[in-house]
């Protein structure tokens, strides 16, 4: 049975879809959904365009707000943002919460957009396996 892990963010448009769609492609065993405190109702087109480039972007993933994901079952919740890791809600069930930080590449150059997954990819992959364990 596969582990099941949230990201959240506020917006959920960049940092928190970026990494959705790592997991799922590059994780076995794990499947992603990403969510946002406020969330921003649209996916960034940088990182849609990235994620397309990259051959991992899926239609389904969009940006959507918390009170959509909030019932679900997480074996994981991981922040990508301080405000997230601040505000993050109580979820119906006890669920071990991690928070790995990355910068807003939200109205920067595309550039910064692979920064963001390049870091994502090296530094929260790696964590979520761990805190999985």
């Amino acid at each position: 049975m596969s582990k099941k892990v949230l990201i959240l963010c506020t917006g959920n448009s960049c940092r928190s879809i970026i990494a959705e769609a790592l997991i799922n492609a590059k994780l076995d065993g794990i499947h992603a959904d990403s969510s946002g405190v406020r969330a921003s109702g649209r996916v960034n087109l940088n990182a849609k365009k990235l994620l397309e480039d990259k051959g991992i972007w899926k239609e389904d993933y969009h940006s959507k707000t918390i009170d959509k994901v909030i019932e679900n079952e997480y074996d994981l919740v991981v922040t990508v943002c301080d405000h997230a890791s601040q505000t993050c809600p109580m979820f119906p069930k006890a669920v071990k919460v991690i928070h790995v930080g990355f910068e807003d590449p939200d109205g920067k150059g595309f550039e910064a957009f692979e920064a963001t997954y390049k870091q994502i990819e090296e530094i929260l992959l790696p964590k979520v396996v761990e805190a999985l364990k």
